[in-house]
């Protein structure tokens, strides 16, 4: 199993904070140790995240995919793998150092092949069932790092997963738009008689306002939810629950500005490490 050099950390650290900074800050207050291993994971979910990204071609990113799943299956499967690359080097180290759970990984990926669709979720439920397959197994993950496996935490990670998902969809709403690809669910835009076209023209914003107000609400009924079980959770799983920290300042920053993602400052949010620092000291999320 190779061994992770300082370099590879550094590049890994470096790829996280720079493509995935609210994970990076929520990591740093994690053990050294464990801190490594999870800045590790979310390096792996940043390559994965933007496949589609950087890929044109759905079928090109089907591919990049796949060599993901049998980079895992060989790890899994104790077989040989590429080295040098420091994500998987730092992946296979983690993988068998905290034995991570398989399946977890498969369900990911599979979700993540949805990136490579450019039809936006037919339903709100669907575009949930996206937000946990995604960001909840990742949260799994985190939480096996952590060396947290109970039934409450598993039940408190899986509404942060969803409700962090949901509100990075929201703040990628225009970005995606740009690229001519709506990831708002249709039976939402088609009540107000929106288009896919509608985000990219920057046009009738009250009424995407109201789309994202629903979306919104779901996002913090899960916060709540996870927020109503503190009592019944494994403190080691801090590290992992602090997004829930960052998730409510994005949505009040959101409900501040009446949901108005067309709103320039909309862009421009920036979490409060202070108060994510306040959070963690007095082991809240």
């Amino acid at each position: 199993m190779p061994k992770p050099t300082d370099h590879s950390s550094r590049y890994i650290n470096t790829l996280v904070k720079q493509e995935d900074r609210d994970r990076y800050l929520t990591a740093m207050f994690a053990q050294p140790g464990k801190r490594a291993a999870l800045m590790g994971l979310y390096a792996f979910n940043v390559e994965v995240a933007r496949i589609s990204d950087t890929t044109t071609e759905s079928l090109i990113g089907k591919m990049k995919l796949e060599w993901w799943r049998d980079i895992l299956s060989g790890i899994y499967d104790n077989k040989e793998i590429p080295q040098g690359n420091p994500v998987v080097d730092m992946l296979h180290n983690i993988v068998v150092s905290h034995r991570l759970t398989r399946t977890y990984f498969d369900e990911l990926l599979n979700h993540r092949e949805g990136d490579m669709i450019e039809e936006a979720p037919s339903n709100m439920l669907s575009l949930e069932a996206y937000a946990e397959g995604t960001s909840g197994h990742l949260m799994w993950l985190a939480l096996e790092i952590l060396e947290v496996r109970d039934p409450a935490s598993l039940k408190v990670a899986r509404h942060i997963g969803i409700a962090w998902a949901l509100t990075g969809i929201i703040r990628a709403v225009l970005f995606y738009a740009r690229n001519n690809r709506n990831v708002l669910p249709q039976d939402l835009m088609r009540e107000r008689q929106l288009t896919g076209l509608d985000a990219f023209r920057r046009k009738n914003a009250d009424k995407i306002s109201e789309v994202i107000t629903e979306i919104s609400v779901v996002a913090r009924h899960h916060l709540d939810k996870a927020k109503s079980c503190h009592a019944d959770v494994d403190r080691k799983a801090l590290p992992a629950f602090l997004l829930a920290v960052l998730a409510d300042q994005y949505l009040q920053g959101l409900a501040k500005r009446g949901y108005d993602i067309f709103d320039p400052l909309h862009a421009f949010q920036r979490p409060s490490v202070l108060k994510l620092t306040w959070s963690a000291l007095r082991g809240r999320y």
